[in-house]
């Protein structure tokens, strides 16, 4: 695989971690949980279930994106998705994913070094 795919990759992976990090803060679920490969519980699968969604509206990533960067499979994010997809006729719901898809697409594209080097946040020169 060449050098465009890798770093393609990592940058699928901090935006799904984003995702969740930003999901488990509004839904109160542990981060964890949600990380795990297992189902847990119903509210940490939910939420898992929620930041793949987000992640493939906000960032427009494919479902095989997704899926890749949250360590499922491909058929497992389109399910979530049309689960959270009919979740948002509850007009509460809609609003906070409303939110939180602004949120992630506020964010500033990660930063991610080519292998081999160390990654420096914009601006700063190594001094």
């Amino acid at each position: 695989m060449n050098q465009d795919y890798y770093m393609r990759r990592a940058r699928d992976e901090a935006r799904a971690r984003l995702a969740r990090t930003i999901v488990a803060y509004a839904f109160g679920v542990s981060e964890a949980e949600m990380n795990a490969m297992t189902r847990r519980s119903a509210a940490a699968a939910f939420g898992r279930q929620v930041a793949m969604y987000l992640a493939h509206i906000s960032f427009e990533m494919s479902l095989s994106r997704v899926a890749n960067a949250f360590g499922r499979d491909r058929t497992t994010v389109s399910h979530a998705c049309h689960l959270v997809e009919d979740r948002r006729d509850d007009s509460q719901f809609d609003l906070k994913l409303d939110r939180l898809e602004s949120l992630l697409r506020a964010a500033p594209d990660p930063v991610i070094a080519p292998a081999g080097t160390t990654a420096q946040a914009p601006g700063q020169n190594g001094e």
